[in-house]
């Protein structure tokens, strides 16, 4: 009989050898130290900094273009860039300081809490105590398993206060500078707004710039909505929806600033004549 139609039941003795054969080497040097296997973490973090660069190009994207798009019903290319860039420059310089001052507050509000909590872990500690119990308590854990945890805490003042900005008030120190943040923001909303003005400084026909202008915010609007959500973390299904969903809020904004402009247009013409 053909090997092919050997029956594929493995016999004993090939089942010994199998058990027999020896570890790899990163299995054995797991086993004998007793560690288990080495559990990558998948989870996704992001920074301020990352949330600056989203907000500031998705606004310069669609607040930018929604407004030549709108200015582009009057017929001049003139009008649209000097409308656009206006727009562009006040409007990441507002981003800009929004985001600056945002972050200002947030470290303001919280060495100002971090000092509160310093003042209460050294005036009314058997209170923090008691805190520490209630909050470990929402997690399952009882007074008895948690005695050891607020034991080591009051052994150290800096780690007692820290846990509690985490866990009571949930404030985190900003990781990045505030002006560093303004800067980010602001130029993200800048490149992220001109990008549809591009075409208006090739084309002399306003139409022939519209149209390039809304196929090529359209083309970044895809890409940009797939990849926003792919560094989320999201499955591709669902950054294929994010990027239709952007795509979508982008030509609505462009849609209602060109039938805005053209009305109001079609308005005052009605009135001169």
């Amino acid at each position: 009989m053909s090997s092919s139609l050997r029956d594929p039941t493995p016999t004993p003795s090939a089942i010994a050898s199998e058990i027999e054969k020896p570890l790899s080497s990163t299995a054995s040097i797991d086993m004998e130290a007793g560690r288990r296997p080495v559990h990558k973490e998948r989870h996704t973090a992001h920074t301020d900094l990352v949330r600056d660069v989203i907000i500031g190009f998705s606004d310069g994207l669609t607040v930018p273009f929604a407004l030549t798009a709108g200015l582009s019903s009057l017929g001049s290319s003139k009008l649209v860039i000097l409308g656009g860039l206006a727009e562009l420059f006040s409007g990441a310089i507002s981003m800009g300081l929004g985001a600056y001052l945002a972050g200002v507050t947030d470290k303001k509000h919280y060495e100002v809490e971090r000092a509160r909590e310093v003042q209460e872990v050294r005036e009314t500690p058997h209170e923090e105590e008691e805190e520490i119990f209630e909050l470990l308590g929402r997690y399952g854990v009882g007074r008895e398993a948690s005695a050891g945890v607020v034991e080591s805490l009051k052994s150290n003042e800096d780690m007692w206060v820290k846990f509690m900005m985490d866990f009571e008030l949930q404030l985190t120190l900003p990781a990045s500078a505030a002006w560093i943040e303004g800067l980010v923001m602001a130029f993200s909303y800048m490149f992220g707004g001109f990008l549809p003005m591009i075409p208006y400084f090739c084309f002399k026909q306003v139409l022939h710039a519209l149209y390039t202008s809304i196929g090529i915010t359209a083309f970044i609007l895809v890409v940009f909505g797939y990849v926003k959500a792919i560094v989320t973390g999201t499955t591709k299904r669902d950054a294929m929806w994010s990027a239709g969903q952007t795509l979508v809020i982008g030509a609505a904004a462009a849609g209602v600033s060109y039938g805005i402009v053209k009305g109001i247009n079609g308005v005052e013409r009605v009135q001169a004549a």
